[in-house]
């Protein structure tokens, strides 16, 4: 079968591009990963004409992935990239069984933080007739842009879309629907629309699939008072802020009197979960907020709630090393001085999730290394969340195979006392640390889900599967202030 998005070729399995989740300026790609994207090209093409196969075929094999992987050990070395790299044989890129072996894996995936634009929601009805909102990605360009009207493109964001992006072209098994920063009348998203693609989940007995949470911003009005109707109509499993977003531009801690009263109304409803963007500054006025300075306060003064911090702390303009106590103002070391201050044990009841800055150090192997193993030391191998903001960055699948293959090199577990991250610690991060703070059983959902509709499904797509290698988020500055722009 040929592919509507690739039909000679010629995109990487494992995505090495400036993609943005559109809370971020792209950051474009330098010398290591423009040399790593050039020798994963001709790898593949070498190697594939080794075992006398179609270059397409190739990289949708484990052989092409792990031709991929390995071209990239190659680049980021030449650039002294080697406090981290990606554990295969180098037979693996030729022998079908030896990289199934190392690419593949029956971890339970549960992805924390996912995302979906309704492509027919009311958020249109506030945009100009001509304007044409994210018509710049590539994944609209799909057969479904050629039905008549305006917008027919977005069609090629719908649902079916997501549920092949995230379920068919990837091993995730559960998903946790999130939103994006907004006003109330705003949204790209609401939780309507949320669960109305959960009951399309549900109607294909995959009601195990896809969870939701409330988007909750309690220094705007209105948004306090929702949380009951959130709670107890739309059954949200967490409560999602944003401690820099806010009226005009100013932010909050989450020790104010709103965040406090944010967080005694959750707990009131019986809903535990609080996840906290943090990192990932929006700007200067909201800076401050990005920090974790307040995470560890209150922890301590409610130890009943999980307070899960988004992308942990992470900002992409802020290069990650060691864990140094000075590094007050920028990125992990935030989260992990709050914790140390405020003597929260590890393992504790605050988590560190990986959404967007896990994407981002697959870039880096270096960064990679430093904040898996800070993580890892200091917030606990138990309390370390899987992520993948998809889907800004299209299926999640590379994201995946990049962190089942990843290492911590031996030199930086010497110098730096990381510990090696074994295979059980990565199921552990992938999905089984999740299921405590949303009180799941993974071994009662994993034998659901290998009866339901979308297992069965993917077992007929699997023979002949035709995963896009493509992202959605912006790529260039014009096309993060365009996205701005509409939402």
């Amino acid at each position: 079968m040929t592919n509507e998005h690739d039909n000679e070729g010629t995109f990487l399995p494992i995505k090495l591009d400036s993609t943005s989740n559109g809370e971020f300026i792209p950051v474009q790609l330098e010398a290591p990963q423009n040399l790593a994207n050039q020798l994963a090209h001709k790898k593949t093409i070498t190697e594939s004409k080794k075992l006398n196969q179609n270059r397409r075929h190739f990289l949708k094999s484990s052989c092409g992935i792990a031709s991929t992987l390995l071209a990239f050990n190659s680049a980021f070395a030449q650039h002294g990239l080697t406090g981290g790299f990606y554990q295969l044989s180098a037979d693996s890129a030729t022998e079908p069984a030896l990289a199934e072996h190392e690419i593949n894996g029956q971890e339970f995936i549960f992805d924390v933080q996912g995302h979906f634009v309704n492509p027919q929601g009311d958020w249109l009805k506030k945009l100009p007739e001509s304007a044409r909102p994210l018509s710049s990605m590539p994944k609209t360009q799909c057969h479904l842009a050629q039905q008549p009207g305006n917008r027919s493109y977005l069609k090629c964001l719908g649902p079916d879309e997501f549920i092949k992006d995230v379920f068919m072209d990837s091993d995730t098994d559960l998903m946790v629907l999130s939103f994006v920063p907004s006003a109330a009348d705003r949204e790209p998203l609401t939780i309507q629309e949320a669960d109305a693609t959960r009951q399309i989940i549900e109607k294909m007995d995959g009601n195990h699939r896809l969870l939701l949470h409330g988007r909750v911003n309690p220094n705007q009005p209105g948004d306090l008072e929702s949380m009951d109707e959130l709670a107890e109509v739309w059954n949200v499993s967490a409560f999602k802020t944003y401690t820099q977003f806010g009226p005009k531009g100013i932010g909050y801690w989450l020790y104010d009197e709103v965040g406090l009263s944010m967080i005694e109304r959750a707990q009131k409803l019986g809903i535990r979960n609080i996840c906290i963007h943090k990192g990932i500054p929006f700007g200067p006025k909201s800076f401050e907020h990005s920090r974790c300075d307040d995470i560890g306060k209150v922890a301590n003064m409610y130890p009943g709630m999980n307070f899960i911090v988004y992308h942990s702390g992470f900002d992409p303009a802020h290069k990650e090393q060691a864990y140094d106590p000075a590094n007050e103002n920028r990125g992990v070391d935030t989260l992990i001085n709050s914790v140390l201050e405020h003597q929260i044990k590890s393992n504790s009841n605050v988590y560190a999730e990986l959404g967007s800055t896990w994407r981002f150090l697959m870039r880096d192997p270096n960064q990679a290394a430093h904040v898996m193993g800070k993580l890892i030391q200091y917030i606990g191998e138990n309390n370390v969340l899987w992520g993948t903001d998809s889907i800004w960055y299209g299926s999640p699948q590379d994201q995946i195979q990049a962190f089942r293959a990843f290492q911590i090199s031996s030199d930086f577990q010497s110098q730096y006392g990381y510990q090696p991250i074994s295979k059980e610690v990565k199921a552990k991060i992938f999905g089984l640390n999740a299921t405590k703070p949303y009180q799941i059983s993974a071994a009662e959902v994993t034998q659901f889900l290998a009866k339901d509709q979308i297992a069965k499904n993917k077992q007929n797509y699997l023979n002949d599967p035709q995963p896009h290698f493509r992202t959605y988020g912006p790529k260039t500055r014009r096309e993060f202030f365009n996205l701005l722009s509409w939402s």
